[in-house]
């Protein structure tokens, strides 16, 4: 059975200390053997594989709860030992994995931006024609239908601007903050030991 567990927990729990973001926090993972740290239904090779989906999050997880600045490390504990060429092809794995997670997110906010202009530019035409409409065919001294429909059409050009608005300002940085830590994953230290030399 797969067990991960994570070193130095309370690190975040009391805000960042100078000493929390000095001192390397490690992300243990214990495992039966390698193939549970890998996507089984991946064919690729190990060193190409992607990782299992759950070691992932639980990777990313703590990382995310430990202080920006720190440092990180991983360290993978194996029961059943594969031999000392696997210690290379762990590393190797693991940094390629979340490189192009980084990638992935790259690319994934590239396009949440071009899909945020061209939002704001539907958003801001349909705002304009709405007040345009609702101020030029409608004068305020028309009857309650009129100023019904000119309240209408002032919430739909508002409406229009909330796709936009959203982009702008919640949707983009959890994807900055997300491509961050998949950097700072692909590049951090490996290790990889045996259960029997613990």
């Amino acid at each position: 059975m797969t067990h991960f567990q994570g070193d130095q927990a309370s690190a975040s729990a009391g805000g960042e200390t100078e000493s929390d973001i000095a001192h390397t926090q490690t992300i243990q993972l214990k495992l039966r053997d390698i193939d549970q740290l890998f996507n089984s239904m991946d064919p690729s090779p190990f060193i190409e594989k992607d990782l299992d989906d759950k070691a992932e999050e639980f990777i990313v997880g703590w990382a995310l709860e430990f202080p920006r600045e720190a440092p990180l490390k991983l360290r993978v504990q194996l029961e059943k030992w594969p031999g000392e060429e696997a210690m290379n092809v762990i590393r190797q794995a693991v940094h390629n994995h979340f490189a192009h997670r980084a990638e992935l997110t790259e690319l994934e906010f590239r396009n949440l931006m071009r899909q945020g202009r061209t939002s704001l530019i539907i958003g801001l035409s349909c705002l304009a024609a709405c007040l345009i409409i609702s101020r030029t065919l409608l004068p305020a001294q028309a009857g309650t239908w009129a100023s019904v429909v000119r309240e209408g059409l002032t919430i739909a050009g508002w409406v229009a601007m909330w796709r936009p608005m959203q982009i702008y300002l919640y949707d983009w940085w959890p994807l900055r903050r997300r491509g961050r830590i998949f950097a700072k994953l692909s590049d951090m230290p490996v290790e990889v030991a045996s259960k029997e030399k613990n």
